[in-house]
């Protein structure tokens, strides 16, 4: 069994990743640990020890925030499809194989390899919300398609001329040099 000192690890809740994982002690009072540093985001904060990984807040009475209160009245209520009845009258058999290179329309099925077959509820520019059994999503689409050709080609100076066409130097001419003066002496 390792013992619990200043600089060791431990399992703790990180806050900000929202994740039971590894943390180094940064400080303790006696034998308790204080406070920590997250291994895998760097974030310091106190001990808080392991935490469930699923809330204790039930959905269907959920926990009153301080500062609501029930007379501002009732919210108005969306209305909600269950996940089924959006494919009644849709072959499901033609579900399209989900690809970021594919463009969808509104209404397309789509079959994800991650998240099943889903419903396109909305198309934006290079996106699309697609509603899967679990959850909505927003996918990328239409990235294959092959760009618009550019009116005019860039304007690229001409080549150079092959070594064969250019026209030839002139060979420089050789510059008359004077003679040495009478009493010069090459050293030897």
């Amino acid at each position: 069994m390792s013992t619990i000192r200043t600089g060791g690890e431990i399992d703790a809740f990180c806050s900000k990743c929202e994740l039971n994982l590894a943390h180094t002690i940064i400080a303790m009072v006696g034998p308790k640990v204080v406070k920590v540093k997250c291994n895998t985001c760097g974030n310091d904060h106190q001990y808080r020890g392991e935490q469930p990984l699923v809330k204790s807040q039930s959905f269907a009475n959920p926990k009153k925030r301080a500062g609501s209160s029930s007379s501002a009245g009732p919210k108005p209520s969306r209305a909600h499809v269950a996940w089924e009845d959006k494919f009644k009258g849709k072959d499901l058999s033609r579900a399209r194989k989900y690809s970021v290179k594919d463009t969808y329309a509104l209404d397309d099925v789509i079959d994800h390899p991650t998240f099943g077959l889903g419903l396109v509820t909305a198309v934006r520019q290079d996106k699309v919300e697609v509603s899967f059994k679990q959850e909505e999503k927003v996918l990328v689409h239409g990235k294959g398609a092959p760009a618009a050709p550019l009116p005019h080609p860039p304007h690229r100076p001409p080549p150079s001329a092959p070594e064969d066409h250019r026209p030839e130097k002139e060979e420089p001419t050789e510059t008359p040099v004077a003679p040495p003066p009478a009493d010069f002496a090459p050293q030897r």
